[in-house]
Formats: structure tokens, C-alpha cells, sequence
């Protein structure tokens, strides 16, 4: 029984749904589907009722999952121990954005002079996990932008940006200073991929179902507008392309950075670094 198998189990546990359990681990779910029915085979009971009305747990499931989760956040906890004690410490930031931003380069700046010896290795994703793999446990925090679904996360927010609509330059809607939502009801817009976070889609797609192209990166989703029209929503302050614009929207809530991590995790390098951004990222 390995602990990443204990990590899938607890993931579907928490969500009862493999497909949101899946996305949450940032992998497909048939492997998913997997594992747990060898986990299920190794137990010799079932841990999960499957039902066309949704996942329940077992009673064995039941004691599973409290067992689990000691297990996992001993494992954590041994992890760091070791790690520190080795002189080699290790913290994983998952990032999600612009990596120009002068927040993010004030932050690193100071926590390299805070933290000289910390080995910090940086996970840039795509657009399809606001968590950056933080879910999955391919990172300690995730330094990235809200909303998305918060279940057993922390979640510090460091800036509020105010957000608009990116068209093509030649778009009569940019010679506006100022759009609204309605504006923009018959358009196409960028979208992510099945099985995102709906909270985190949503935003984006300014809180109604949209059309439009999928997208998994922000150069896609600049080239859906320079080649097909579509629009999308992006923070303002940021470097587009001349052929390109973005106009402020008036109703729609600002792009939140927000600095996330696993709920009850004590590594005090996960402290360390929200505090720093915290300070690197005020006005």
C-alpha cells in the first residue's frame, strides 16, 4: 500500500465523485478507478458503494479514511523532519499567472536572503488547476489567483486586481473606456477544459456558460483572440501584444492573488513564505 494510492483514496473519499476527485489530483480517472479497486482488492472489502446516484462510503471506508489522513500527515511531518534536519530543505511553489509580475520577483528576492539554504523549486502549470497540483501533492503552496473551490485549503489572499475584457485592437468595443458583462452577451469566449474547477471557470467566463474554443494556457487564450475574435477576461496592468486591447470591466469582481496551501499543514517554510508574500505583494 503505497501513500500516493492512500492520497487518491482520500481525494475521492473527500469529494465522492471520481470525476472531481480526478481533477482535484490533476490526473485522468480512469488510473484513478484503478487504484482504488486494487486498494479495494488489498483490503479485501469494498470501501466505496457505487450507485447510479452517486460514491458513499463503506463502513470499512469509513475507518479508511481517518486512518489515512494520520497516516498522510505523519508522513508529511516526517518528510520535513528529515529534510531539515539534513540541511537540504525543500519547498515546492506552484505558480500560476504571470511570472513577471513585480510582486512575485519581490517575493523571491526576499525569501532567498531570508532562506539562503532552502533548495525552492518552482512548478509552473496551466490554466485547468487554480491549485497548481497543491491537491495533488505536487507542491507545498501555490502562489496563484482565486476563486476556485477551497475545500481543505488555507487561503491567504495578497492583492485584489481589477479585471477587463481583451479584444482584437480593431474590435469597435475597444475604443471603450469602460464595458459591462451585457455588452458582451453575444460573443465567444475562451474556455477551459472539462472538468475544471467549475468555481474557477465560472469567473472567468464573467459568471454565465459561455461558447468558444478551449484553452489550457494564457498564449492560447491570446491567440483565440487575435485569430478568431473571441474575447476572455484577463487582470489589468499586464503587457499584450500591439494587436491587442483590454478595456476595464465594471461588473465584475476583482482577480484575487492569493498565496494557498493544504489546510493543517504546519511546515514553517509554508509560514515563512506566506508572510514574505504577503509583505512582498502589499501596495
Amino acid at each position: 500500500m503505497e501513500l500516493r494510492t492512500l492520497r487518491y483514496f482520500v481525494a475521492v473519499a473527500e469529494e465522492l465523485h471520481f470525476g472531481r476527485a480526478a481533477t482535484r489530483l490533476h490526473m485522468s480517472q480512469p488510473p484513478l478507478s484503478r487504484a482504488i479497486r486494487q486498494l479495494e482488492a488489498e483490503f479485501g472489502a469494498r470501501l466505496f458503494d457505487r450507485s447510479p446516484l452517486g460514491v458513499t462510503l463503506t463502513p470499512v471506508g469509513t475507518v479508511l479514511l481517518d486512518e489515512a489522513r494520520a497516516l498522510l500527515d505523519q508522513a508529511d511531518r516526517v518528510r520535513a523532519r528529515v529534510t531539515a534536519g539534513a540541511g537540504g530543505a525543500t519547498l515546492t511553489v506552484g505558480i500560476l499567472g504571470d511570472g513577471t509580475d513585480p510582486g512575485a520577483g519581490r517575493l523571491a528576492a526576499a525569501y532567498r536572503r531570508s532562506h539562503p539554504d532552502t533548495d525552492v523549486r518552482i512548478r509552473d502549470t496551466d490554466l485547468t488547476d487554480p491549485t497548481c497540483g497543491l491537491r495533488a501533492g505536487l507542491v507545498d503552496v501555490a502562489l496563484t489567483r482565486a476563486p476556485f473551490d477551497e475545500t481543505a485549503l488555507t487561503v491567504r489572499e495578497l492583492r485584489a486586481d481589477p479585471v477587463g475584457v481583451v479584444l482584437r485592437a480593431d474590435d469597435p468595443l475597444a475604443r471603450r473606456g469602460l464595458v459591462r458583462r451585457a455588452d458582451l452577451g453575444e460573443r465567444r469566449w475562451f474556455r477551459f477544459p472539462r472538468g475544471t474547477d467549475p468555481i474557477w471557470q465560472s469567473y472567468w467566463n464573467g459568471g454565465e456558460p459561455r461558447e468558444g474554443p478551449v484553452v489550457r494556457v494564457v498564449q492560447e487564450c491570446l491567440q483565440a483572440v487575435l485569430w478568431n475574435g473571441t474575447i476572455g477576461v484577463a487582470p489589468l496592468g499586464h503587457d499584450l501584444p500591439p494587436e491587442l486591447a483590454v478595456v476595464p470591466l465594471a461588473d465584475m469582481a476583482p482577480s484575487r492573488v492569493v498565496a494557498v496551501w493544504n489546510e493543517g499543514d504546519t511546515n514553517p517554510l509554508i509560514r515563512s513564505f506566506v508572510e514574505i508574500a504577503t509583505a512582498a505583494y502589499r501596495p
